[in-house]
């Protein structure tokens, strides 16, 4: 059954929030190592690190943190900064550290909650936050102005709302974006008649950031 929660603690009737969508740049670029398959061996390598000869057997850490994860004759699985590369016999690998970009959604409450503009299939739709509810969720209503065939596409489930047991259409959002995330095929849920009042913006899409509350400021942050 699929639950909406028309009382849960991040959502009001009535609000206005502003949203403010910044970057913050973690870490310093640099270059990362070169390295270099020498020899290769029954779970060992030589490799060349900077210009630095070792050999490495598998599972060992070699200069500039560089890793082997696993060797054989034909080939070394080494781990580069946190990424893994496949090198044979005489090739080589240059690292460049990219910078990760820890992106923020900054909301605003009004009178009791948080509403974040973002897009359904590409049309415009404002949000409330709801972290009780599992998956998006409209009314009949929403749906119809999104062009959304609930009743054609769906399939009849129970849902469990603040008001009770009722029933609705779950259905598949071809795409929905908040702020600079974009998902594809997204399930929500259309609900029968006017409620809610709001489009939830439900867990299945909130799981995606770290939610941070601050007296009157929700922050929803992502790393991608």
């Amino acid at each position: 059954m699929c639950r909406y929660s028309g009382h849960g603690r991040l959502r009001a009737r009535l609000a206005a929030a502003l949203v403010t969508l910044s970057l913050l740049v973690s870490g310093a670029a640099g270059a990362g190592p070169s390295v270099r398959v020498l020899a290769l061996f029954p779970d060992k390598a030589m490799l060349e690190i900077d210009g630095q000869r070792k050999v490495l057997s598998a599972g060992s850490t070699g200069p500039a943190g560089v890793r082997l994860i696993s060797a054989d004759p034909g080939k070394a699985m080494v781990e580069i900064e946190g990424e893994r590369q496949e090198l044979r016999l005489g090739s080589s690998v240059s690292a460049s550290y990219q910078p990760r970009l820890r992106r923020e959604i900054r909301i605003m409450k009004g009178n009791g909650g948080y509403f974040v503009d973002g897009l359904i299939n590409g049309q415009p739709v404002q949000f409330l936050v709801d972290t009780g509810a599992t998956s998006i969720a409209m009314s009949e209503r929403h749906a119809a102005r999104l062009g959304i065939q609930h009743r054609v596409d769906g399939t009849r489930v129970g849902v469990g709302t603040a008001s009770g047991n009722t029933y609705g259409h779950q259905i598949t959002l071809r795409a929905v974006s908040i702020g600079e995330l974009r998902l594809n095929d997204v399930k929500a849920v259309v609900i029968d008649g006017d409620s809610p009042r709001n489009v939830l913006l439900g867990m299945n899409v909130l799981s995606k950031f770290e939610i941070d509350q601050r007296e009157n400021l929700l922050i929803l942050r992502s790393t991608y």
